[in-house]
C-alpha cells in the first residue's frame, strides 16, 4: 500500500496535454494586462498621438500620393506598426514584474511546460497588438486624411499586427533579462531607436547608405516593409520575411533560456 501512493501521486501530476496551455488562463491573463492602466495609455494612445503630431492631418501629406494611396495612409501603417511594436513589447516584458514577485518561480511548482508559458504570453501581447493597430487605423479613418484601397486598410493592418509578434518575443527576453525597476525605463528608448533605424518614423530612403545598410539587420525592418508592401505595390520581400522569422527565433529561444535559468532554483 505504501508502495502505491507515491505512484497514484505521480499520476495524478502527470504534465496536461499541451504542456498546460489553458484558454482560461489566457483569458485571465488579458484581463489583467487591460487592468494595467498605465500599460494601456502607453501603447494605445502614444501611437495615433505620434500619428497625429508627425504630420498626418497635413494637407500635404493629404495630397502627395505615396504607392496605392496617399503619405497620410503611409503614415497610419507606420505607426500601427509601432503601436504594435509597443504594445506586444510590453506586454511580454511584463514578466519583469513577476519575477519580481516571484511569481514565475511559483509556476514552475505546476506542470505548466515553459514553453506553454511563452505561448501564452505571445498570445496575450498579440491581442493588445490588436487593440492597439486598430486603433490608430480608426484615427486614420475618422479624421479622413489617410486614402487607400479598402483591401490594402485590411492587410497593412494584419501584417502590422502579425510581424509585431518579433516584438512580443522580443518583451519576453528583456522581461526576463533585466530587472522590473528598469524594464520600462530601457524599452521606451530602445523601441524609439529601433523604429527609426527600421524605417518606421523615417523613410529608409532619407538616410544614408550605411545607415540603410545597418537597418535591413534590425528587428523593426522587416515589419515595416511588409506592413506597407500592399501600400506601395511593391510584392512580397523574402529578406524581409527572413528579418521577421530570425529574429523572433532569436528572441523566442532567448526568452525560454532566461525562463528556465530563471527559475533553475525552485
Amino acid at each position: 500500500m505504501t508502495a502505491a501512493v507515491p505512484s497514484a501521486a505521480l499520476a495524478d501530476r502527470r504534465v496536461p496535454p499541451l504542456g498546460g496551455f489553458s484558454l482560461t488562463f489566457l483569458r485571465l491573463e488579458v484581463r489583467r494586462l487591460l487592468r494595467n492602466r498605465r500599460t494601456m495609455v502607453f501603447t494605445l494612445v502614444m501611437p495615433p498621438a505620434f500619428y497625429l503630431l508627425f504630420g498626418g492631418l497635413s494637407e500635404a501629406y493629404r495630397t502627395d500620393s505615396a504607392g496605392r494611396g496617399n503619405v497620410s495612409a503611409y503614415l497610419v501603417i507606420s505607426f500601427a506598426v509601432y503601436g504594435s511594436m509597443l504594445a506586444n513589447t510590453s506586454a511580454g516584458a511584463s514578466v519583469a514584474v513577476e519575477r519580481a514577485l516571484g511569481w514565475s518561480r511559483q509556476l514552475r511548482l505546476t506542470p505548466l511546460n515553459p514553453v506553454a508559458y511563452m505561448v501564452t504570453k505571445v498570445l496575450t501581447a498579440m491581442v493588445v497588438g490588436a487593440l492597439s493597430v486598430a486603433i490608430v487605423n480608426v484615427v486614420g479613418l475618422v479624421t479622413g486624411a489617410a486614402h487607400m484601397p479598402g483591401w490594402v486598410w485590411v492587410v497593412s493592418a494584419l501584417v502590422a499586427w502579425l510581424g509585431a509578434i518579433v516584438f512580443a518575443a522580443f518583451g519576453l527576453f528583456i522581461g526576463y533579462l533585466v530587472p522590473s525597476e528598469n524594464v520600462m525605463q530601457l524599452l521606451g528608448p530602445v523601441l524609439a531607436l529601433l523604429a527609426l533605424m527600421g524605417g518606421i518614423f523615417v523613410p529608409l530612403d532619407q538616410l544614408n547608405h550605411t545607415l540603410q545598410d545597418v537597418a535591413k539587420f534590425t528587428p523593426a525592418y522587416g515589419v515595416g516593409v511588409l506592413a506597407r508592401a500592399a501600400l506601395l505595390d511593391t510584392g512580397v520581400d523574402v529578406a524581409a520575411i527572413a528579418n521577421v522569422v530570425v529574429w523572433t527565433a532569436l528572441f523566442a529561444a532567448g526568452a525560454v533560456w532566461r525562463f528556465r535559468r530563471d527559475t533553475a532554483r525552485v
